[in-house]
């Protein structure tokens, strides 16, 4: 049996680049080249039988339903039919990119193939065609995508004569033919994918407006969670999954904030549900943001990648309880005849390997991990940092290393050889509050540090507040979220994702038929972690023009609530919620000089703001 070799898209150039850059979605509609390239690809490829290799359906199907052997993988294994997903792993960045890169590699063939039907500036066409990378949306800058991805079912494009002509949109809906047997209700009765549907019949439509409200409602807690998973996560195992474990940060791990990107544009349509997400064409559109994410943070942390762990019960190819790590196969992406990808060979902020670059690496030198790292650091702080959002304590400034670096050429010393700020103690340090340890700042993120300048400016230090969540994954049934508002929760749970008290959530993206995947029905019992950072929040609804613990504590206990609702916006009373666990974390933050994103000091966890309410602390006084 011959396989198809997962290489990625395969030629182009991007100037000052490896390989031809990926491109924000908002900038990728712009090129009239890519785009009309784009449409007419994708068109090509829903077009081919489902049951054809290469088709949009078993693409899609990879991730979720139908549990099939994809090109063969695991064929032959003794284990009944299950998925290839790996949610919940350390896993999970990795094996995502070379899934990405399958479909951009089809993608490509088919764009080069209808780039040679131009009749008009054919070599122009075949140049961008050969360019054409998989675009991705930035949610964390903006929740919003463009019309031409969730509204209108017409684009415009340039065909191959040349002519400018309005055809159906591939981008707003995938058409099954015929519907899987193997989809459970509700998927069993719509012919197209859906977002928010309207009903769980056959007549569901879109509810568009929906969607983008809830979208919209979402930013600033999408922004503040990307930019401290950025700034402030420092380990893999943190970092890659949403199982319990923050290395201290009080952040989402990547794959959290990706869940509730999955549920806030799924709404009860097939994006809010790993067995049917796949096939959802904004899928990897989302997914290329995620591992763009990878890429940032790789740069962050340059010497961190994939660590070993458990694999608890497996998947369709990884035997239960044993070790995976950074060698283990990413099933079922062929990387030879004989052998799959691996997450060792698919490392790197710029992966060539798989024919891609981001622009934000463009015209860097690699090799000069400090001189990246500092680069990326401003660029994060310019796209999510505090100072383009609402009231904050202080501003970030954006730093030229390289004229600090000539200004304190005789008086900088190195992060490694600099001890961290002390942390300023809090108000209040009774037995309602258990601390964590003062933990160093990761030296990773360190830049070069001026010494004996003066931190104790007000503006320098502050109580960043965060709502540590726990909860089953699997006790909902399905997807689900832990909604948090300061002040009055609205009576009809229509309107709290969309209430102007609404502050953020932690949201679990859940399989509907777990039974069906080993992995899930291994973690039937397993808690995830979620925050929810509050500053921005007590800024906005409080007055209090401060962040001391004596100012906040009051107030959250007062103020802070929460609720749980399914991803279809039902509403689920908390007592049916045992597992959730709703937590108040305080952390001291500094900006010292030479730094660019904040850091961490003293952690305090205020669990008598929540204790002895349905889901809040059980930490005993």
């Amino acid at each position: 049996m011959t396989h198809f070799i997962v290489t990625g898209p395969v030629g182009g150039s991007t100037e000052g680049a490896l390989a031809p850059n990926r491109l924000e979605i908002n900038d990728f509609i712009k090129n009239d080249k890519f785009f009309s390239l784009y449409i007419q690809a994708i068109d090509m490829i829903y077009n081919l039988k489902q049951e054809e290799l290469i088709s949009f359906f078993q693409i899609g199907g990879i991730h979720g339903l139908p549990y099939i052997a994809w090109d063969g993988a695991g064929a032959d294994d003794p284990a009944e039919a299950s998925g290839y997903c790996t949610h919940g792993s350390v896993l999970f960045p990795t094996w995502h990119r070379p899934y990405v890169a399958l479909f951009e590699q089809v993608l490509q063939n088919y764009a080069k193939d209808i780039a040679k039907t131009y009749k008009i500036d054919q070599a122009q066409w075949e140049k961008a065609a050969a360019d054409l990378r998989q675009p991705f949306w930035d949610w964390a800058k903006n929740t919003l995508p463009p019309p031409e991805v969730i509204s209108l079912d017409k684009v415009t494009i340039t065909t191959p004569d040349g002519l400018r002509a309005e055809v159906d949109n591939p981008l707003r809906r995938y058409r099954f033919h015929p519907i899987d047997a193997s989809f459970p209700d509700p998927y069993d009765n719509w012919a197209t994918t859906l977002r928010h549907p309207t009903t769980d019949g056959s007549d569901a439509q879109d509810n568009v407006q929906g969607l983008i409200r809830t979208l919209k409602a979402d930013q600033s807690d999408v922004t503040s969670k990307t930019f401290n998973l950025l700034a402030r996560v420092h380990t893999w195992p943190a970092f890659s999954n949403h199982t319990l474990g923050d290395g201290g940060s009080t952040s989402n791990s990547l794959e959290a904030i990706h869940d509730g990107i999955h549920d806030a544009v799924g709404g009860g349509g097939q994006m809010g549900d790993p067995a049917v997400a796949g096939f959802d064409p904004i899928f990897f559109m989302h997914h290329c943001q995620v591992d763009r994410l990878l890429a940032l943070w790789s740069a962050l942390n340059p010497d961190v990648w994939v660590t070993r762990s458990n694999s608890e019960d497996g998947t369709y190819t990884i035997p239960p309880n044993t070790i995976v790590d950074k060698n283990t196969s990413l099933t079922p992406f062929w990387h030879t005849q004989d052998s799959f990808w691996t997450s060792a060979q698919a490392e790197g902020v710029t992966p060539t390997q798989l024919g891609y670059s981001y622009p934000e690496f463009n015209n860097l030198d690699l090799n000069d991990k400090k001189a990246v790292r500092n680069h990326i650091a401003q660029i994060v702080v310019k796209l999510y940092g505090p100072q383009r959002r609402s009231p904050f304590p202080f501003h970030f400034p954006v730093r030229d290393f390289a004229a600090e670096a000539s200004q304190a050429s005789n008086t900088a010393v190195s992060a490694n050889d600099v001890s961290p700020p002390a942390s300023t103690q809090p108000a209040h340090d009774s037995g309602s509050h258990d601390r964590a340890p003062t933990e160093a700042a990761d030296p990773i993120l360190r830049a070069e540090v001026i010494p004996q300048r003066s931190i104790s400016s007000p503006d320098a230090a502050y109580w960043e507040w965060t709502a540590r969540i726990h909860v089953k994954k699997y006790e909902v049934g399905g997807s689900f979220s832990v909604l948090l508002f300061l002040g009055a929760v609205p009576e009809n749970p229509a309107d709290w994702r969309t209430s102007p008290n609404y502050v953020g959530g932690h949201h679990a993206f859940v399989n509907s038929v777990p039974q069906r995947c080993a992995n899930c029905r291994g973690q039937a019992d397993l808690v995830i972690e979620g925050f929810v950072h509050l500053n921005e929040a007590i800024a906005t609804h409080s007055n209090l023009n401060s962040f001391d613990p004596e100012v906040v504590r009051p107030y959250l206990t007062r103020e802070l609530h929460w609720r749980v609702q399914k991803v279809n916006g039902v509403p689920v009373p908390l007592e049916n919620v045992p597992s959730l666990e709703v937590v108040v974390v305080a952390t001291h933050l500094s900006l010292p000089p030479g730094e660019v994103f904040p850091v961490p000091g003293e952690t305090v966890h205020h669990h008598d703001i929540t204790r002895g309410r349905q889901g809040g602390s059980r930490t005993v006084q």
